[in-house]
């Protein structure tokens, strides 16, 4: 990074924090400590993300160029459909039969080779080995995700022993967590990060898999490439909106996206503006008083939970792989309506899902990197040779003749991992969140007031949210789960019928949402979702105030 720079990360733990600031010293970019950030989130949160999962991101080049770069794993080539299909009319929601190819790790070399410093993945994966030897310690995340399954750890090896102290007890809050295994692997990929699909990495996991029960080979292995495509865009009140193509839900986020941006516009709320000068078509609304607060809301969730119900089942119905054929563009962002019809169930509830990182520095180079293992502690599965806990995300996959996510040979699975960047002329936006399914919904509930240059991005995202899902929230039929203050205390059901069902208090079920900011005249803000277990750190450059409530 040259003599002056700064850039600011947003992500859900310290220890990401920690490293991202370790990239930017050794003389990194934006990208360079989302990277770090990554690696060490691959230590410390192994309930949701994992050198064994996914990642797609999305990258802002200072000239304005957004990439996605795609590393999402596919099905074994000798994968069995015809004896799931015998097993059940679904696929399982987690073991060996759910496991694809591991992509995150290609993902990371992808982003260093194209975007970063040389040399700068290697030392984050070498700090990343010394917080796996030495350094960390369990996060309340992390003991909430080993209390609520403390009955899958036992009955894999792998995740009891990484997970139980010596006694046998689950581990708690603040426990140490020693990875031996895995430092020895990220030291490894540290001098060739593609040792993971080619080389003594991939042969350990190979045989870790088989032993396992997967069809997954070395061969397999050796096959992955990630895949830089061009992203979906979306150009709505002054600003232009990317998201990942297919297989991410982009689309999905982009239809719900669009219908939220003009939500908030209409309702007078002030939320979106460029600069100084109000949007088109906005003017009579800044002269009138906004509406009372429980008004905003019910025209809100209003609006937008039957949209939200159409894409997701748009959704279920349209998104596939473009290997095995082109999905329906045009159905997923535009969804039609449901007109009553019980949209599809997922199987199962993907809890836990989930890392966002995002990162942006005054050179207009911004990422937004999402990576996961899906549900928590993915597939079920912890190699006990590599320490590696692998995915679940061919769960995903259909088993519906002619789907368009079939599982089949080298396909993908759909993906919920929904990176979004905004621009418009005062502001660029780098933003992402946990939530499964329910992304889409979460982020539109967040990103449009974040546009506004005068907005606290902390006090967005601790404003209550909602989300409307079935067995992915908790519930057999479709609900709306709501944060108390997000929607009226009165409300019990919505005028479409959808039932409402009101939270205690925070939930994580309403996603952890990370964000960062970059405005024209180059102020660095962000804020991480109070959700989690992280924050925000600026990085970099001469000493600089910090926005409130963005950790230093």
């Amino acid at each position: 990074m040259s003599a002056g720079s700064r850039l600011i990360l947003a992500a859900p733990h310290p220890a990401a924090l920690s490293a991202a600031c370790r990239a930017a010293e050794r003389g990194g970019n934006a990208v360079d400590a989302a990277l770090a950030a990554a690696a060490a989130l691959a230590v410390v949160y192994p309930h949701q993300c994992s050198l064994g999962g996914d990642m797609i991101a999305l990258v802002h080049s200072p000239d304005g160029t957004v990439r996605a770069i795609i590393s999402a794993g596919a099905a074994a080539q000798n994968v069995d459909v015809e004896a799931l299909r015998a097993t059940d009319r679904r696929m399982p929601a987690q073991g060996p039969q759910t496991v694809t190819v591991p992509g995150v790790v290609a993902g990371w070399a992808a982003l260093a080779e194209s975007y970063g410093t040389p040399g700068a993945l290697a030392a984050a994966l070498r700090d990343a080995a010394e917080l796996a030897e030495h350094g960390a310690t369990v996060s309340a995340g992390l003991a909430r995700a080993i209390d609520e399954r403390a009955e899958q750890i036992a009955t894999d090896p792998g995740l009891t022993a990484l997970l139980t102290a010596p006694d046998g007890t689950p581990l708690t809050e603040g426990a140490p967590l020693p990875q031996p295994q895995l430092a020895a692997v990220l030291r490894n990929l540290a001098d060739d990060p593609w040792s993971f699909y080619q080389g003594q990495v991939a042969e350990a996991l190979a045989e870790g898999l088989r032993r396992a029960g997967s069809p997954l080979t070395a061969a397999d292995l050796a096959a992955h490439q990630p895949e830089t495509a061009e992203p979906l865009t979306l150009d709505s009140v002054e600003t232009r909106w990317w998201a990942a193509p297919p297989p991410s839900q982009g689309a999905t986020l982009l239809a719900v996206l669009d219908s939220a941006v003009a939500t908030t516009v209409a309702s007078g709320t002030g939320e979106l503006r460029c600069g100084a000068a109000p949007l088109q078509g906005r003017g009579e609304l800044r002269d009138q008083p906004p509406p009372p607060r429980s008004e905003q809301l019910t025209h809100t969730a209003e609006h937008l939970a039957p949209l939200c119900q159409d894409a997701s089942a748009a959704r279920d119905r349209l998104l596939g792989d473009p290997r095995r054929s082109q999905p329906d563009l045009d159905g997923l962002l535009h969804p039609a309506p449901l007109a009553g019809a019980q949209p599809p169930k997922p199987p199962s509830r993907p809890a836990g899902d989930t890392v966002a990182i995002t990162a942006v520095d005054d050179s207009g180079l911004a990422i937004s990197l999402i990576q996961s293992v899906y549900q928590t502690f993915g597939s079920g599965i912890c190699d006990p040779t590599t320490g590696i806990v692998l995915h679940n995300r061919g769960s995903a996959f259909s088993l519906e003749p002619g789907h368009p996510a079939l599982i089949g040979p080298g396909l993908r699975p759909p993906h919920t991992l929904c990176p979004v960047l905004g621009r418009s002329a005062d502001l660029l936006l780098a933003a992402g969140c946990q939530g499964g399914r329910a992304q889409p919904q979460i982020l539109a509930q967040t990103v449009p007031a974040l546009m506004d240059p005068d907005a606290d991005p902390a006090a967005v995202l601790d404003r209550p949210r909602w989300v409307v899902g079935a067995r992915d929230i908790g519930h057999e039929t479709q609900t709306m789960l709501a944060e108390p203050g997000s929607i009226p205390v009165t409300t019990t059901t919505l005028p479409s019928g959808l039932p409402v069902v009101v939270t205690p208090g925070r939930t994580d079920l309403a996603g952890h949402t990370q964000a960062v900011r970059l405005t024209a005249d180059g102020r660095l803000d962000g804020a991480a979702d109070p959700r989690a277990d992280g924050g925000t750190v600026l990085c970099g450059g001469p000493a600089v105030p910090v926005p409130e409530g963005t950790p230093a």
